[in-house]
């Protein structure tokens, strides 16, 4: 396989800091997605390479070893043992345990030796390397994570089936065994790292897992009493509002706020404030009748 640059790939150069990365990749990734380029088997090839790039540059240490070994970089550990090891052979006069490799030699004459050179004299051990790990990026909305659902992904073209369990968090990371890259030499594949970015569109402030909201309250319930109805997360509720209900007075609706993750069952509590609005546009009427209770309120807190 030819070697890809992946910072041509992102189409970024080597100074590029992590926010240009993931800029860049965030851009692209839009451009080239599957669901926007069906039976594109370009743009499908290229989401492909934009993500491996991502992958590998959108992770400081791994970036580390590509800019030092290249395509090789996913084995640099392994070079870095080796010449370690030949360096000590060969200070006390022993030969080196690599056909090929010596301590002058570069580093893709390792490579050569341990994952395919020609020439080899007899039979050479090879070493399994578990698959490249991958790192993917799943935008939802709050309301998706209300409750647990079923999922697909495209990741480097593979689809994914997976459950979402309610109430995962903004900004945490699952793993998935198994669902990255093909191991070497017998090894088992890498794993896939998912970050959830989870945006808030509804009217509910989430804090942990409690929810927060304003209701309007008109200023004849709010001194009078009455029954209000209510949006909840998941569906309304009538409310029973206390005579001489303050502006900004709170009630708790136990239980009515979001799931906890993978605890079913468990939720957190819903915060009310009523806002209390006052009538406008009044008529003559209305204005010679609250000038009235003015007056008598005043008269009685003589």
């Amino acid at each position: 396989m030819a070697f890809i640059d992946y910072y041509k790939v992102l189409e970024i150069d080597k100074s590029a800091t992590e926010a240009d990365i993931k800029k860049a990749y965030r851009k692209l990734a839009r451009k080239y997605h599957p669901d926007l380029n069906p039976n594109d088997k370009e743009a499908e090839r290229k989401f492909k390479e934009l993500n491996e790039a991502n992958e590998v540059l959108s992770n400081p240490e791994n970036r580390k070893k590509y800019d030092q070994y290249g395509e090789h970089w996913e084995h640099g550990e392994e070079y870095e043992k080796a010449k370690q090891q030949q360096q000590y052979q060969s200070s006390g006069g022993q030969q080196g345990g690599f056909g090929g490799f010596s301590g002058g030699g570069d580093y893709s004459d390792f490579f050569e030796s341990m994952f395919g050179g020609a020439g080899q004299r007899g039979s050479r051990r090879t070493t399994a390397f578990k698959g490249q790990d991958y790192n993917a990026e799943l935008h939802l909305d709050l309301k998706d994570v209300y409750t647990t659902h079923k999922r697909t992904l495209t990741i480097n073209g593979k689809n994914i089936r997976l459950t979402i369990p309610a109430g995962v968090e903004n900004g945490q990371v699952i793993k998935i065994s198994g669902q990255g890259g093909e191991g070497a030499n017998g090894g088992s594949k890498g794993d896939l790292y998912l970050t959830f970015s989870i945006e808030n569109h509804t009217n509910f402030k989430l804090d942990k897992h409690n929810l927060y909201t304003t209701v309007d309250l008109d200023l004849y319930t709010a001194l009078l009493g009455g029954e209000i109805t209510a949006n909840t997360f998941d569906g309304k509720v009538k409310l029973t509002v206390k005579p001489g209900t303050q502006n900004g007075a709170k009630v708790k609706l136990k239980g009515k706020g979001f799931p906890v993750y993978k605890k079913d069952g468990e939720f957190g509590d819903l915060f009310i404030s009523y806002q209390i609005i006052l009538p406008t546009n009044l008529t003559e009427k209305e204005k010679e009748l609250f000038t009235e209770l003015a007056k008598l309120r005043t008269y009685e807190n003589r």
